[in-house]
Order: structure tokens, then sequence, then C-alpha cells
């Protein structure tokens, strides 16, 4: 079974699909895709629901999610073995997941209460409405967090979901599914629908409320012009970046290389905030730092989870083809210019990849701004490119040289840089002194440019969840005087 519709497992009618782990020797998942048939009775399914969901009030739904917070916390082990095995991911970030899964809940009924809670001053009054049937569209790389990050405030608010997960993670959100089946969650809220592009599509072309989409941007921007005049729907997009992290010269040595070590490399690159370019201020002590970085990344685990030795540090790329689109990139990057400092290579398996550092600093322009030469794409993998620069002005310039805008990261000691840096870097998530690839639920999680449309998720995830509706309220009509009447003849 692989399609959840109306609270019932079928099997999809469309193309079969399989999922398997990263270095492919185990098959985790097999099914098929839904039909559009299918697709549009998952959405009937939601339709139907949604009048009773939001009918009941934000107590019996929250009791529901609480529910769920329960059964999540007392299958986790469980939960976050499949995402191991599907993304390859070390079982105890997997573990980091799920716990993240559960907080979810709490974290969300105070933003629902904060954000969009009702309002109540005399006449006039606040209060904020579902939208009705929202898609949500899961990626790969957290395959039960980010979902859930959409799902969780889009139930609170008293909306209906039609989920479709990664092609790439179909048996994480069928297991996350069945959890959900567990708690008294009526027929019809929550619908699962898998496949891959053409399942997306369809579900667009349903007269749906709402999209809520973690992806690339490529994807992201496809999605936002399918649904080009549709006015009516919400669309909440949160994508990728070519995030920058600065290095400034007067900073703690040993802080900072473990500082861009995380930032680069935690989930083998795979998080939406990796920092993808190394801006680092033409200093030695920048240098030294750098060595430190190159002797850690040299130094890190990389491999399959093995219970009689310390858990690995990374583990593959989701697949062999994404590993081989990385070695792509490396090479184009070369050939622009750039000098390997740790080649990113094959390790055990395609899919598994060493840390790859490039010095991209030949390929900055001589002429102010320092611009680079180089693409400004994400790189979804371990790879993180070495640029030198000047002065932190010039490190703050080069790092807005891009079309995203997710994340962006400083480290450095002076509060002066440190202001500098926060009052002009153009990112929705910035860090300073800390890891880019952290972000914190309890804060709104989105970026500007090509990383999205306005519509932070996280904390702020209330807010595409619910529209306000304004009402001026007067009781009692009898005991109302009859207002002047200016330009009526008496």
């Amino acid at each position: 079974m692989s399609l959840l519709i109306d609270n019932r497992w079928t099997t999809g009618e469309a193309a079969p699909m399989e999922s398997f782990s990263p270095d492919e020797t185990q098959t985790v998942w097999q099914g098929h895709a839904a039909s559009e048939q299918q697709v549009d009775r998952a959405i009937a399914s939601a339709q139907a629901a949604f009048q009773p969901w939001s009918g009941l009030g934000f107590e019996t739904r929250l009791g529901i999610c609480q529910q769920f917070a329960e059964v999540l916390q007392a299958n986790r082990d469980q939960l976050a073995n499949t995402i191991h095995l599907e993304t390859g991911k070390p079982l105890w970030e997997c573990l980091t997941e799920v716990t993240a899964m559960v907080n979810k809940i709490a974290i969300s009924e105070t933003a629902y209460q904060q954000r969009t809670g009702n309002q109540d001053d005399g006449t006039r009054h606040l209060r904020h409405r579902p939208h009705g049937v929202l898609a949500v569209f899961g990626p790969y790389n957290f395959p039960g967090h980010l979902p859930n990050g959409h799902i969780v405030p889009a139930l609170l608010a008293g909306n209906t979901v039609v989920l479709k997960p990664s092609e790439l993670t179909p048996a994480t959100a069928e297991a996350t599914l069945k959890l959900w089946l567990q708690t008294d969650l009526p027929p019809g809220v929550i619908n699962l629908v898998q496949g891959s592009v053409a399942v997306g599509k369809r579900l667009i072309e349903n007269p749906i409320a709402g999209v809520l989409f973690t992806g690339s941007s490529a994807t992201g921007q496809t999605i936002h012009r399918q649904l080009a005049g549709r006015t009516e729907v919400i669309c909440a997009l949160e994508m990728g970046g070519n995030n920058p992290l600065i290095l400034s010269p007067e900073h703690a040595p040993d802080f900072a290389a473990a500082t861009i070590l995380q930032s680069a490399f935690l989930s083998t690159g795979q998080r939406c905030t990796c920092a993808r370019r190394l801006i680092m201020v033409e200093s030695e002590a920048c240098e030294q730092t750098l060595r430190a970085v190159l002797d850690l990344a040299s130094k890190i685990t990389i491999g399959r989870v093995n219970m009689h030795q310390p858990q690995p540090f990374m583990g593959p790329v989701i697949n062999g083809n994404t590993a081989k689109r990385l070695l792509a990139a490396q090479h184009r990057l070369q050939e622009l210019g750039g000098q390997i400092l740790a080649e990113m290579k094959p390790h055990e398996h395609d899919a598994y990849l060493s840390p790859g550092i490039i010095d991209m600093t030949p390929c900055l322009q001589s002429d102010a701004p320092r611009n680079s030469t180089a693409p400004d794409q994400e790189w979804f993998g371990p790879l993180l490119q070495v640029y030198r620069v000047k002065s932190v002005q010039e490190a703050i310039d080069l790092a807005n040289h891009t079309r995203y805008g997710l994340a962006a990261g400083f480290i450095g000691d002076h509060t002066a840089e440190q202001g500098s840096f926060l009052n002009q870097i153009r990112a929705g998530v910035t860090s300073v002194n800390a890891p880019t690839a952290g972000a914190s639920s309890a804060m709104p999680f989105g970026g500007v440019g090509c990383s999205g449309n306005h519509r932070p998720s996280a904390f702020y995830a209330a807010d595409y969840c619910a529209w306000p509706q304004a009402s001026n309220i007067n009781a009692l009509s009898r005991s109302q005087s009859v207002p002047d009447l200016n330009g009526i003849q008496q």
C-alpha cells in the first residue's frame, strides 16, 4: 500500500516506484505512484473533511496534534531508523530529526496564539480563518521534519492537507502517516499521494487553497509559474541558497574551524542552510584557520552506521547520481580556475563523498566590487568554495553577490564588524559565531531573492496557514441610534 486517502491505505495505480538506500544495497520501499484520478480523490477527501475539521475548534485540533507528539515519541527509534535507511544520514542525526518533529507541536501552538490568535476590542474583532485544502510538498533531506513543519501548523489552523513527499523518500512519509493514524485524526484530514513530477503537477491543477513547498529553487519557481494568475492560492516557497560564511581575522581559531566544518558539512552538505562559500579576509589568522579546517575535514568519519564504532559525522548524499553531479560541479569549478585544497571524491561507494574544499579566489574580478565569475548556484552536497578578500566590507559585498538570500554567517569578535554584517547582509537566516546549518524552529525560517517568496516557515508558518478576518460588530441593532446621513433629504 502506498497511498492514504480518507484514512484508508490503497495501492497506487500509476507507475511502480522504489526507494533504495543511498548505497543501493537495500530496497527500503516498493509501491506505485498515484494516478490522476487518485490525486483527485485525495483532494476530494480533504475538501470533504475541511468544514468538519475546522469546525472542531482549536483545542480539539491541538489535542489530536499532541496525541501525535506522544505517538512520535513512543516510536522515535523506529521512525529514525526508517529515515536513516532511506537517506543514509547517521542515526544520531535521524534521532535529532524525530525529536524536532515532536517539539514542533508545542512550538506551533505558541506560534498560532502569538501570530494568528483572536483579538476582541469592544466592537472590533480579529479572528484568523483557515484556507482550506493545502498541498504540502516535502524534500528528501529532512523527510520527516520539514513536511511536519508545514503540516502541524496547517492542521492547527483548521486546514486539511494532501502530502506529496519526495519520490526519493516515500518510506518515511508512509511511516509518518501510519503514526498519525494512531491518533484520533478524522478521515480525510491528511492524505498521502506518492509520485514524482506528474503527481505534483496534478495536485496543483486541482482547486486547492494553497501550496506549501520545501525544495530546490528550480522546482519552486516551476510551481510559482504553474500558479500564475491564481491569486486565490496561497503559495509558500522555502528554497535553498548559495550561502556565504564570512571569516574575520579576529576570531578564536579552534572555534572558528569547528564552526566552518559544521556549517559546510553537516548532513553531508545537504541542508539548505549549509555554507557554500567561505569568504575570508586576507590575514595569517584566517590562513591558519583554513589549514585547521582542512585538517579537520581530512579526519571526518564517513560511512554507514556501525553499532560497534562511533557513528560517522557524514553519511552519503542521497544517491549516486547526485554524487556524480557534485563531482562534475567540482570539475567545472576547476576549469574556471579553482584550485583544489581538499578533493571531493568517492568514498567506499559512489554515494559516499569526502568533503571538498576549493579555492575560488582566482575567479574574483579585480575591479571593485570584487564579484566572482563562478556560477551562482547551490551545490547541494559537501563542496565548499573559498574566497579571499581584503576587508570585511569586501566580504559582505561578495556575500551579497548572489541571487539567493537564505542563510549567511559571520565569524569574528569585533562587535562593529558584526553590526555591519547584520545591517547589510541580504539573507533571511543569519548567524554570528554559530554554524549556518543550525536554525531554530522558534524563529522564522525563510529567505529572500530566489530562496523564497516572503513566506517564511518555522515559527512564522502560522502566518501562511490562516488569513485574517477583521469584524466590526454591534451586537444589538435596536439599541443603536440612527446615524446622520449626509445628503439625504429629511
